[in-house]
């Protein structure tokens, strides 16, 4: 089994905090501004594919490394870190249910509620940070 590549972990952590930055810009305006112009709903369509896409990413990596079981799906890799013991078993619902979001919008795209997806900005994006914190304090890096 090899380690975690620490290089890949940190460029992940990058790519999802860079997004999450540029997504809470967007979390600023007031929802009708934010519903009213295309460019604000479809850049933060783009930004969570991103966010989310990059927890993936470092879940599977951290995954494959560690020595855990295959995952089913991009949901399920959230709960092989719980089974790990390297994030909170409370936490894995929440990064599923983005990891599910996350397909619907590339995927299902016609079916995205744009309220949603300001809902998810303003109030679940910020475990995207925890869950950086808990990788980071499970593999003993800062």
């Amino acid at each position: 089994m090899k380690d975690v590549d620490l290089v890949r972990v940190r460029d992940l952590m990058g790519n999802m905090a860079a997004a999450q930055r540029r997504l809470r810009e967007l979390g600023h305006l007031p929802e009708e501004d934010f519903l009213s112009d295309f460019r604000n709903r479809e850049s933060a369509k783009y930004l969570l594919i991103v966010a989310i896409g990059a927890a993936i990413d470092l879940c599977n990596h951290i995954v494959a490394r560690r020595g855990g079981r295959a995952p089913q799906d991009y949901a399920d890799c959230f709960s092989i870190l719980a089974d790990l013991k390297a994030i909170d078993s409370d936490l894995v619902d929440r990064l599923k249910k983005m990891a599910r979001f996350r397909n619907l919008i590339v995927h299902l795209y016609w079916q995205v509620d744009d309220r949603r997806v300001y809902q998810i900005i303003q109030s679940e994006v910020g475990d995207l940070d925890t869950f950086r914190q808990q990788i980071l304090a499970w593999l003993d890096v800062s």
